[in-house]
């Protein structure tokens, strides 16, 4: 060993032990990966700080149903948000300021239920997914990568997702509901009600022949 790579080892040694003191790892602590259909059961993970997460009031078929549907419309709202950001930045032309101001608005109405969804999957034992690979693997809408400037075909597409994300929440109320978890299905039909809002406004701006 030289002498070069002793002072290297050591010093490796040192920041390893100063680590190790203030508590952080030093490269990040090992993950363990929640089980189940949806990738969500933290119920049942053998690590610290778990014993007591259950699956509340369902059973585990239960709550497989219900995770399901809460990691899926999870990841739809992260991508709608991030939707509208896009379009809200892309946009040019005579309709600039009324949807570049209205995305704004309608992200306000549906942000909440980003982190009412990840907590309510939380309380029931579940583990929400975050990685950016993860949400657009369960998302049922897909954020555009290219740069989409005409208003009409901004709203076109937005209104077909919004038809499919609001369609998707009656649904899952029902499965939901008949799956022991009334609470879930009361969230999925104010978000419905919501979903449905918006909708209605975007198609109402598209009932206009000035829309490039």
């Amino acid at each position: 060993m030289t002498k070069k790579s002793s002072k290297t080892d050591t010093k490796a040694s040192k920041s390893a032990t100063k680590d190790k003191k203030s508590g952080i790892p030093a490269s990040g602590a090992k993950g363990v990966q929640a089980a189940g259909e949806a990738k969500a059961d933290a119920a049942h993970i053998r690590t610290v700080n778990n014993a007591l997460v259950d699956h509340h009031y369902l059973s585990e078929e239960e709550f497989q149903t219900v995770a399901e549907t809460l990691q899926r419309n999870l990841a739809t709202t992260i991508s709608l948000y991030l939707k509208f950001k896009k379009y809200h930045w892309d946009i040019r032309g005579r309709f600039f300021r009324d949807l570049h101001l209205a995305y704004d608005e309608f992200i306000e109405m549906i942000f909440p239920g980003i982190d009412e969804q990840a907590e309510r999957l939380v309380a029931l034992g579940g583990s929400p997914i975050a990685a950016p690979a993860d949400i657009a693997r369960y998302s049922v809408i897909q954020v555009p990568s290219e740069t989409v400037r005409d208003a009409r075909t901004q709203v076109a597409d937005l209104v077909s997702d919004l038809s499919r994300i609001g369609k998707g929440y009656r649904d899952d109320s029902q499965t939901v509901d008949d799956a022991n978890d009334p609470a879930t299905a009361d969230m999925y039909n104010g978000y419905a009600a919501t979903v449905d809002k918006i909708r209605w406004m975007l198609q109402a701006i598209m009932d206009d022949d000035r829309l490039n």
